[in-house]
C-alpha cells in the first residue's frame, strides 16, 4: 500500500510543522553520521589498516570516503525510485536505518590486528551503505519538506534541509572537540574513543527512525497515488526521461552551486592553512564560525524567496558569484588576519546562500509527484559527485602544479554555466509542479 491511512485527512498546521521538524531532524542525523567519518579519520585510520605510516593510512581512509561519495548517485536512484513508488515516509525511514547500520558496523568492527583484512573490508561495506543512504536522503527529504509545506511558506521550510545539513557537520565537530578537550586523552581517542561518535550516530539514527515512522505522507503523493490505476511507471528512469529539460536543469543549476558550496565550506579549512598560512586551530575556528552563521541565515533566504520568487535569487547568486569569486579568493590567499578571513568567507557564503537555501524546493517544483523524489535526487547526486565531490581535489591539483589561481577561474566558470541556466529557466515558484499535483 503506497498511501498512508490518513491520506485524505486534512493536515493541520501543527501536524505539518511536526512533520517538517521530524524530516529535518532526520536530515541532521544523516549528515552527522556522514561527516563524523572525516572528522575522526585521524584517530581510527590505524585501527583498520596495517601500521605502515600515517599518510598511507589516511590515504586509505580518504579513498574509502570517496567510495561512499561515488555511491550517492546509486542511492539517489534506488531511494528516489522507492520513495516515488512506496511513499516518502517509508523511504525516509529506510534511509536513516541504512545510515544507522553503517555507523553501527564501524563502531563495533574489531581492528586490523584482530581480524586482519576483514577490518578494512567491513569499513568499505559500511561506507557503501552510508553512501547509498545519504545519496537517497537528499532527494527524498527535499521532496518531503517541499510537499509538506504550504505554498506561501515552501521556500522557508525547505531551507531547513541545509540548516540541518550544516548542523550535522557542526555537531560532528562539536563531539570531536568535547572528546578531545574534556573527556578523553589523545591515547584513549586512538585506542577506543573514536568508536563513541559512531555509536552516538547509530543510536540517534534509531531514534530518528522511530520519529519518521509517525510522519504524515504528503498530500501531493497520496492524491497522485490514489488517482492512478497503474503504478508501474512511477519512480522509473523511463518515466524520468520524459522530463529531460527538468533533469538537465537540475544538473545545470547544481553545478555552480555545489562547487561554490564545497569550496567555501569543506575546502576552506585547508585553504586557510596551506595557502593563507593560518594555524590549524585558527583555520578550524574561522571555518566553524562561518559555518554557524551560514546555517542561521538559510531560513531568512528561504523566506525571501517566498516573497520575491526563486529565479531572482538564483540569478543573484550566479551574477555575484561570477563577479566576486576571483577577488574573494585572491584576497583570502593574501590575508593574515583571522577576522578579515572570516569576513571574506562570510561574504562568499552569503552569496552562495541564494542557492543553498532554495535549491531543494526549486528541484522539487520541477517534477510531477510520480517521479519527484527520483528527479530531485538522482541528477543532483550525479552533479554533486562529479563537481562538488571533486572540488577539493581540483583545487589541490592546481596548487600542486603551481597554478592555484586557475582554481579560482574554475569555480567562476562553473558558476557562470549555472547562471546561464538560471537566466533561461522558469521561476518554479510561479510554475510549480507541486501546485499542479494539488489541484
Amino acid at each position: 500500500m503506497t498511501a498512508s491511512a490518513n491520506s485524505h485527512t486534512p493536515i493541520t498546521t501543527a501536524s505539518r510543522i511536526k512533520s517538517i521538524v521530524g524530516g529535518s531532524l532526520g536530515n541532521l542525523v544523516e549528515w552527522y553520521d556522514w561527516y563524523v567519518y572525516s572528522a575522526f579519520s585521524l584517530y581510527f585510520a590505524d585501527a583498520f589498516f596495517p601500521k605502515a605510516n600515517q599518510t598511507v593510512q589516511l590515504l586509505n581512509t580518504a579513498g574509502i570516503f570517496a567510495i561512499g561519495f561515488l555511491m550517492r548517485p546509486l542511492g539517489g536512484w534506488l531511494m528516489g525510485t522507492f520513495a516515488d513508488k512506496h511513499g516518502r515516509k517509508a523511504a525516509l525511514t529506510w534511509s536513516v536505518l541504512l545510515m544507522s547500520a553503517g555507523s553501527l558496523i564501524i563502531a563495533i568492527t574489531p581492528d586490523y590486528n584482530h581480524i586482519g583484512i576483514a577490518a578494512p573490508i567491513l569499513l568499505v561495506f559500511a561506507r557503501i551503505v552510508q553512501g547509498l543512504s545519504v545519496g537517497g536522503e537528499y532527494g527524498t527529504s527535499a521532496t518531503y519538506l517541499s510537499e509538506m509545506a504550504a505554498k506561501k511558506h515552501r521556500g522557508f521550510y525547505s531551507s531547513f534541509q541545509y540548516v540541518t545539513l550544516i548542523m550535522g557537520q557542526l555537531f560532528a565537530l562539536g563531539v570531536l572537540v568535547l572528546l578531545q578537550r574534556v573527556f578523553l586523552s589523545d591515547a584513549q581517542l586512538h585506542t577506543w574513543g573514536w568508536r563513541i561518535p559512531f555509536g552516538i550516530g547509530a543510536v540517534l539514527a534509531i531514534i530518528t527512525m522511530y520519529l519518521r515512522r509517525n510522519l504524515h505522507e504528503p498530500a501531493a503523493f497520496t492524491r497522485k497515488a490514489a488517482s492512478e490505476q497503474h503504478h508501474s511507471n512511477r519512480g522509473t528512469i523511463k518515466a524520468l526521461m520524459q522530463h529531460p529539460k527538468a533533469v538537465l536543469t537540475v544538473i545545470g543549476l547544481t553545478l555552480g552551486g555545489t562547487v561554490a558550496f564545497y569550496t567555501f565550506t569543506t575546502y576552506m579549512q585547508k585553504f586557510l592553512v596551506n595557502t593563507s598560512g593560518f594555524s590549524k586551530d585558527t583555520a578550524t575556528l574561522v571555518s566553524t564560525l562561518t559555518l554557524f552563521v551560514f546555517m542561521l541565515v538559510q531560513p531568512l533566504y528561504g523566506y525571501i524567496s517566498d516573497r520575491i520568487g526563486r529565479k531572482p535569487m538564483l540569478r543573484l547568486f550566479g551574477i555575484l558569484g561570477t563577479l566576486t569569486t576571483i577577488p574573494i579568493m585572491m584576497a583570502l590567499s593574501h590575508t593574515k588576519n583571522e577576522w578579515t578571513a572570516f569576513a571574506l568567507i562570510m561574504a562568499a557564503l552569503l552569496i552562495v546562500s541564494n542557492y543553498t537555501s532554495i535549491n531543494a524546493v526549486v528541484k522539487a517544483e520541477l517534477f510531477p509527484a510520480h517521479v519527484r523524489a527520483l528527479g530531485v535526487g538522482f541528477p543532483y547526486a550525479i552533479a554533486v559527485s562529479v563537481f562538488g565531490g571533486t572540488a577539493e581535489y581540483v583545487a589541490l591539483l592546481f596548487k600542486n602544479a603551481g597554478h592555484q589561481e586557475w582554481f579560482y577561474w574554475y569555480v567562476t566558470l562553473c558558476i557562470a554555466v549555472s547562471l546561464a541556466i538560471y537566466i533561461t529557466m522558469v521561476d518554479t515558484q510561479k510554475h510549480s509542479k507541486i501546485e499542479e499535483d494539488d489541484r
